[in-house]
């Protein structure tokens, strides 16, 4: 194990709930996704850490999500995304093929914030160890609701992660009382349908 993901799990705490990955699934990703993440995938699967806080995830199942967010927008103009990661929240993790850890998205507020490329295309199995290394629960803990949300509803399975009912574009409070478990890629694709998405721009230098 490299130096990099040894941290990311003293960090995150070890891997739980772990699906297996099958071989199809390598091989539909090698040469799209770098080598490192499948060799993740391999050794750990796609699974929870931080006691579900933070979930790697089958990109071939997030399809419906990445198509609903960005599939109609000119972010797809900047490289062919895939969702390798979220949080409980749906805090989500895009990987581009050429530019690597750019773009992230939150969900239930409807917007994402784009990045330019930290590596060159011949340095993105570099960039995916340092993406694990650089993640962080408090930013995948919205407003520090994760651990009420634990102790209140219970952990969350891979289908499933803590959604506001009613949905913030809705109108609906962003506090603790008002999350619910929700199935993942269902409430994702239906948030995507409630606001237009805000591109936020990195504030100048």
């Amino acid at each position: 194990m490299d130096e990099d993901f040894e941290f990311f799990l003293k960090m995150m705490g070890p891997a739980t709930q772990k699906r297996h990955v099958p071989s199809s699934s390598l091989d539909r990703f090698r040469g799209k996704l770098p080598e490192q993440l499948l060799a993740y995938w391999k050794e750990h699967g796609w699974c929870a850490y931080a006691d579900g806080l933070f979930w790697t995830v089958d990109p071939q199942e997030y399809e419906p999500v990445l198509d609903a967010w960005i599939g109609d927008t000119p972010l797809m103009k900047r490289d062919a995304y895939h969702i390798i990661a979220r949080s409980a929240f749906g805090e989500l993790y895009f990987w581009g093929e050429r530019t690597g850890d750019t773009l992230t998205l939150f969900a239930p507020g409807a917007y994402c914030f784009p990045t330019e490329p930290a590596f060159k295309e011949h340095e993105l199995e570099s960039g995916m160890r340092i993406f694990f290394s650089v993640r962080k629960r408090k930013e995948n803990d919205f407003a520090e609701m994760f651990s009420p949300a634990l102790k209140k509803m219970g952990r969350l399975n891979h289908e499933e992660m803590y959604g506001f009912v009613p949905a913030l574009a809705l109108g609906g409070p962003s506090t603790s009382e008002h999350l619910q478990k929700v199935k993942a890629v269902e409430h994702l694709v239906f948030l995507a349908q409630l606001a237009p998405l805000e591109v936020m721009t990195p504030p100048p230098a």
